[in-house]
């Protein structure tokens, strides 16, 4: 009977600690954004003449404690010393789980959200414009859930302090990375 116990105990704490091995975390998608990025997120300017459009994307699994998101596509490869911010959106609500295809260009961002400064000099997305003949250059997307309703920065904040503050509220994160080389 003892070994009988020991085992059920045994069998049920595997199955628990499987589970959540398993278990679905913050996870983001998109239908415009996979492997190499498609000219309709590069850049129309800097020798560049792509369409320019931000990407739909959309997330599933956020944690319950949750309650704003915030959206980055950064480029570490940039040849700048500390890389290039494409594109910083904030203080979307906790009941959002998705942007469309050109929110930035649309102005269909969800309500009270806010678009802050990129490296471009602008609020509003920025696409892939690598240097001509550099490597290609990795983008990455992320979407962050965050403990705050609301950063307490608008759309003239610089890109650094933006993350820093993301990445200080930060609860859990997913990420896309796209390539593109010209």
């Amino acid at each position: 009977m003892k070994k009988i116990f020991k085992n059920a105990i045994l069998s049920a704490s595997i199955l628990l600690f499987s589970s959540s091995l398993f278990a679905d975390g913050l996870t983001l998608k998109s239908d415009d954004m996979f492997g190499q990025i498609t000219n309709n997120q590069v850049f129309n300017g800097f020798g560049c003449t792509g369409k320019n459009i931000s990407p739909q994307l959309s997330w599933l699994n956020a944690p319950k404690s949750t309650k704003s998101f915030a959206i980055t596509i950064y480029d570490p490869d940039a040849p700048t010393g500390s890389g290039w911010w494409h594109w910083l959106v904030f203080n979307i609500s906790a009941d959002t789980n998705k942007l469309v295809s050109n929110a930035s260009s649309l102005m269909k961002l969800p309500h009270a959200s806010i678009e802050s400064l990129t490296d471009f000099g602008s609020s509003s997305f920025g696409g892939a414009c690598p240097p001509k003949g550099d490597k290609a250059h990795a983008y990455v997307t992320t979407v962050y859930a965050l403990d705050v309703k609301k950063l307490d920065l608008d759309k003239n904040s610089n890109p650094a302090l933006v993350g820093y503050m993301i990445n200080s509220h930060t609860i859990e994160k997913s990420s896309i990375i796209t390539y593109y080389k010209r």
